[in-house]
């Protein structure tokens, strides 16, 4: 495959940890992907964020065949080549969603941290906003690695009041605020940041529906350092390793076969993060 990122850019990914924007859906894209969205919360019978079980704001790229659509879309893939290399597997796929005027956040902190991956850990985060993420509507801010190189904190897991991450968590290690850039998108752009880039967001306060998609590729040779065996879909290249437990993409929306893979992915993710969360009290790296 040729190249998509210049050289430039990929130093910078290797320096800071992240890059924006990308252009990536045509509006018709766009608006396939927010109709996919209105019949899974139609056939939850609530918004996705709102559901009583949070499971189903995880890996719809394995039930949804729009999202595997967009997860696997050839442009975010041909640059997930450049970071990562030829053999891409997807690990999770996770809504954020903030509803119109809420004070839904995220607090600081880095994606891969209870992920339960040998070191070094080499993931990388397509964050597609399929309507727009403005300051305003609580968009991203990263902070530039220190020393131009990834790093581990010190996380606290449950403290973080309305917020979008699952796991509610934040760095605990003081952090040199006065780098923050901003990384605001329009609808249908997507940015990348490492699964150490050190991020967060803010409230939205627009007038409308902040709906984004954060889908973490891994090389296929990452391996989990827990004892459960998490679950990774291949999308690009070999698998020669075997350390992730095989999934297949969704031949139906919501059939039964995809649902029962779904389950299996999501209590091995699940079960792998409660057994990171005691672990990174401790400074680690």
């Amino acid at each position: 495959m040729n190249k998509v990122l210049t050289d430039a850019q990929v130093a910078a990914w290797h320096r800071d940890g992240f890059l924006y924007p990308f252009p990536l859906l045509s509006e018709a894209e766009r608006q396939e992907c927010l109709d996919g969205l209105a019949r899974f919360e139609g056939w939850l019978g609530s918004r996705v964020n709102e559901s009583r079980d949070l499971k189903w704001r995880t890996m719809p790229h394995i039930t949804l065949p729009w999202a595997y659509k967009l997860a696997t879309h050839p442009k975010i893939l041909d640059l997930v080549e450049d970071l990562i290399g030829p053999d891409i597997s997807i690990y999770t796929c996770t809504f954020f969603i903030k509803e119109a005027n809420t004070p839904t956040l995220a607090a600081w902190h880095q994606d891969s941290t209870y992920f339960g991956l040998e070191t070094p850990i080499d993931v990388a985060t397509a964050w597609v906003a399929l309507t727009e993420a403005s300051p305003e509507a609580g968009c991203m801010e990263v902070l530039p690695y220190e020393n131009g190189k990834p790093h581990q904190y010190r996380h606290q897991a449950n403290v973080v009041e309305n917020s979008v991450n699952r796991a509610s968590q934040v760095i605990t290690d003081p952090l040199d605020e006065s780098r923050v850039e901003t990384m605001a998108l329009k609808a249908g752009e997507f940015s990348m940041h490492h699964g150490q880039c050190t991020h967060r967001s803010g409230p939205n306060t627009a007038g409308h529906r902040r709906i984004g998609m954060g889908i973490n590729y891994l090389p296929a040779w990452a391996k989990p350092t827990g004892k459960y065996r998490t679950a990774g879909m291949l999308v690009r290249g070999e698998d020669r390793w075997g350390y992730l437990e095989p999934l297949s993409p969704p031949k139906a929306e919501l059939d039964a076969d995809s649902i029962a893979a779904h389950e299996m992915a999501v209590t091995r993710y699940r079960e792998t993060y409660y057994e990171q969360e005691p672990l990174h009290l401790q400074k680690v790296g």
